[in-house]
């Protein structure tokens, strides 16, 4: 029998980052760690006083602790690789931590997707039912809220996490890319991928565009809402209350559909100025959108900034 068209199967996978711009790479090194610092500090100090300060003990702040803790994972699961391989010369990974990092950067980010949806409804009752907030957001409904999202994205990341894994990767092994994207992935197999990309389809429809819809009419009813209050201090306190929430929904979703919404080049690898800017871009979606959120969140609340003096002026932080 001939074997001598055979490859043998592959057992890692090369990133290769930024590898074509070296003298990016130390810059991008410091950079990224001081931003992920930031990132731990800015979303741990939210955490911190959501869970110390009673008078945070709200739907939307659970909200925000969960969106702070997940904003801290996403980091977790690709920044210290990144950083590694900034280090290293052979920017490799293991098949099975490929696979981890797969799982951990998708469910993440479904579980953001579903998360910045359930708080909209919390908005939405908030403004448009405030007599009736109390009891319709309750700890038995925002606490099943917040687990649901959680398990939602991680559902789907089993799911999409396996139907890759089981796929026969041979020849290529090289991921242009700062980590193991699940699509860059998806194109280094050699078999069909038609199931793997129907069943990405469905779960980006139900846990992208779903709460995508759900966000969009939740803020109709606000602003119309909010424009039939009669003072205009009225509205500005009424608009205050939602537009940190408004501000990270357009971040997050802004850079998902500048990412994968324009037209990419027929070269399999791409131009190479286009290649570098979106991996630019995918940096700032998994790196500085993170350090962002709890920044947009203390800015635009007073009550955060509140606990946050509180919490030094109480010098809780002495070790």
């Amino acid at each position: 029998m001939d074997r001598s068209n055979e490859t043998s199967p592959v057992v890692g996978f090369i990133l290769l980052g930024l590898s074509a711009h070296p003298k990016l790479e130390k810059t991008f090194f410091v950079f990224i760690l001081l931003v992920y610092l930031v990132v731990l500090l800015g979303n741990g100090l939210l955490i911190l006083v959501s869970i110390l300060d009673s008078r945070l003990h709200t739907p939307m702040y659970f909200f925000l602790g969960n969106l702070s803790f997940l904003d801290i994972c996403y980091t977790t699961s690709s920044v210290p690789l990144i950083l590694d391989s900034f280090l290293t010369p052979r920017k490799t990974i293991p098949f099975s931590a490929c696979a981890v990092q797969m799982f951990l950067s998708f469910a993440m980010g479904a579980t953001e997707c579903v998360l910045l949806g359930m708080m909209a409804f919390d908005r939405y009752v908030a403004i448009c039912n405030p007599l009736r907030y109390p009891e319709v957001m309750s700890k038995v409904v925002y606490v099943p809220m917040a687990a649901g999202s959680w398990a939602a994205g991680s559902t789907s990341a089993t799911v999409q996490t396996s139907l890759a894994m089981q796929l026969p990767f041979c020849g290529d092994n090289v991921i242009h890319h700062f980590a193991c994207e699940i699509l860059a992935v998806l194109k280094l197999a050699c078999a069909d991928i038609s199931i793997n990309v129907i069943s990405m389809a469905m779960a980006n429809v139900i846990l992208l565009g779903i709460p995508v819809l759900f966000i969009f009419f939740s803020y109709v009813f606000i602003i119309a809402t909010i424009l039939r209050i009669p003072s205009g201090e009225g509205r500005k306190k009424a608009f205050s209350t939602c537009s940190a929430h408004l501000t990270v929904v357009f971040l997050f979703y802004g850079t998902i559909l500048f990412m994968y919404g324009k037209p990419k080049s027929k070269d399999p690898l791409g131009a190479d100025k286009q290649n570098l800017g979106d991996k630019l871009t995918s940096l700032f979606y998994g790196v500085v959108t993170p350090m962002l959120n709890p920044i947009i969140y203390s800015l635009r609340n007073k009550d955060v900034k509140a606990a946050v003096g509180n919490l030094v002026s109480q010098k809780r932080f002495t070790w």
